[in-house]
């Protein structure tokens, strides 16, 4: 049994024996290999001596970059030019307008070339000054040459910040105003036109008033104008006093001959009202005067108010 078990587990083929003796020396140079590293590659000496030197040299270096940075900041901060030492041309004061000194004589006031240029763009597009402290805005000029040439600026011409209106008196316009005068308006007899000319009423609304006043047969009242539909009731008081009701003559309806659709065909008739009209008269009979349909129970006194006007025998 054991020699069995050893066999399975201690037994290796030929090919499994490299495979072990190869991976085994793998490992062993890994872990030799750092030690013969000193014995392949030798280290460069370094003369700590030198090293000190250069370490002197940069500071000196440094310091001398830091303090020229510090006085170059602190006499031409904010400046675009460079320092008047630089400038090969001697300054030569005078009294200039800077809106029409010409590039000649900005440099011969010591102004760079370059600067002069760009003021000179400036005037040709349109650009002005309107007061002495107006050239310290110069783009690349300095701020010393700036205040050593303020009092020399003498601005002849002002040019005007704000445009003046002249106030002008203008006449009076001699026609008066005069109120549009509203015609009267005869409410049977009108047209389209005639209502248009009144306060607040349009196409629509005069084409709805009349309409109405048809399929009513005329107007009886004046105060009917009013159930137009959507007439505003403010509209309706604006127009009352300019409407007046000569021809009160309108047309009626012979209750006794009227077809159920001719009765109904008026706005203040309804079916049911018709109907009830034409059922009672097939029963009794002619109607012998027109109070006579207040005794059909639908026919209300606000109904027959309204109709009345409108009905004949």
């Amino acid at each position: 049994m054991w020699k069995q078990f050893a066999k399975d587990y201690f037994v290796f083929t030929r090919k499994e024996r490299w495979g072990i003796i190869s991976i085994v020396s793998f490992i062993i140079l890994f872990m030799v290999l750092p030690f013969l590293y000193p014995l392949f590659v030798k280290n460069e000496k370094v003369d700590s001596a030198e090293f000190a030197n250069e370490i002197a040299q940069l500071k000196i270096d440094s310091s001398g970059e830091k303090s020229f940075a510090k006085k170059f900041d602190n006499e031409y901060q904010n400046d675009y030019s460079l320092p008047p030492s630089y400038n090969s041309i001697k300054a030569e004061l005078f009294p200039f307008d800077p809106n029409t000194a010409t590039l000649q004589d900005w440099v011969k006031l010591g102004v760079r070339e370059k600067t002069a240029i760009t003021i000179q763009k400036y005037i040709s597009k349109g650009g002005k000054f309107y007061k002495p402290e107006d050239i310290k805005k110069i783009w690349g000029l300095n701020k010393n040459d700036a205040e050593r040439l303020l009092p020399y600026v003498s601005i002849k011409n002002k040019p005007n910040e704000y445009h003046q209106f002249e106030k002008k008196d203008y006449p009076k316009s001699l026609v008066s105003y005069v109120p549009r005068t509203i015609q009267k308006v005869e409410i049977n007899l009108a047209d389209t036109t005639a209502y248009i000319a009144l306060p607040g009423i349009g196409s629509k609304l005069s084409q709805r008033i009349i309409s109405f006043r048809d399929k009513l047969g005329g107007f009886h009242s004046i105060d009917q104008v009013s159930e137009t539909f959507l007439l505003p009731d403010s509209t309706f008081q604006k127009i009352k006093p300019y409407l007046i009701l000569n021809n009160a003559v309108v047309k009626k309806i012979n209750i006794n001959t009227a077809s159920i659709d001719e009765m109904k065909s008026h706005p203040y008739i309804r079916y049911y009202v018709a109907n009830a009209i034409f059922q009672y008269r097939q029963q009794h009979g002619a109607f012998n005067s027109i109070e006579q349909i207040k005794k059909i129970m639908i026919v209300t006194d606000e109904i027959y108010a309204k109709a009345e006007p409108y009905l004949a025998l």
